[in-house]
């Protein structure tokens, strides 16, 4: 991604934290049929090498499988929260004028290849894993368990599952860094005064001073 050396984000765990927030990332391959995207929940594993390594399925019938099977390099995308910032925001507006809009948002990009796999067991672990941190904040939690074993049986034959150490690890926070403190505070209250829980939550993530 552009880079800009004061929207990096440098430290690890706040990198890893990007990635444990985002339910659904993207994940990006290009081989021999072009491009190609899905839309994937995924688990980190952050005492699985360097950067951690990424987990998660495929439907058997979403041939991008095979891309990551035969080598590919997979660009996968943790978006988080974004705004949109109006020039009215900036107090300078009334001072020359020259500004313009902007967006304001946080987002990681992890890189590397991965292993295929399609062991029952290594999937069931993977399902149930994914099922467990999805379904914790249910009153009722559901389970894996609760399906009939001969249903899970076959469902598990209709996907495969890939494992993703992290190579190159790289996150963006736009928040407005690049401002002086009063147009920084001008987006902060404008964003903190929306109805659009995406522009509070930006608000929130931005600098206080």
């Amino acid at each position: 991604m552009y880079l800009p050396r004061a929207f990096a984000i440098d430290d690890l765990q706040e990198l890893q934290q990007q990635i444990h927030c985002t339910r659904l990332a993207m994940l990006v391959t290009h081989g021999e049929q072009g491009l190609q995207a899905s839309h994937l929940p995924l688990l980190l594993n952050t005492e699985q090498g360097p950067n951690g390594t990424l987990y998660g399925h495929f439907a058997k019938a979403n041939p991008q499988w095979k891309e990551l099977q035969n080598g590919a390099e997979a660009l996968v995308i943790f978006a988080g929260a974004d705004a949109y910032v109006s020039p009215g925001f900036y107090p300078s507006k009334a001072e020359h004028g020259k500004v313009v809009p902007t967006w304001n948002y946080v987002a990681v990009h992890a890189y590397g290849t991965a292993e295929v796999f399609t062991d029952a067991q290594r999937l069931l672990h993977l399902v149930s894993s994914l099922t467990d941190r999805h379904e914790a904040g249910q009153a009722r939690p559901w389970k894996v368990a609760d399906a009939p074993a001969d249903y899970i049986d076959g469902m598990l034959k209709a996907i495969v599952g890939f494992a993703l150490p992290i190579q190159r690890l790289e996150g963006k926070r736009k928040l407005g860094q690049n401002r002086n403190s009063a147009d920084i505070a001008g987006v902060r209250e404008g964003l903190s005064a929306s109805p659009d829980a995406r522009d509070q939550a930006v608000a929130h993530l931005m600098p206080k001073e």
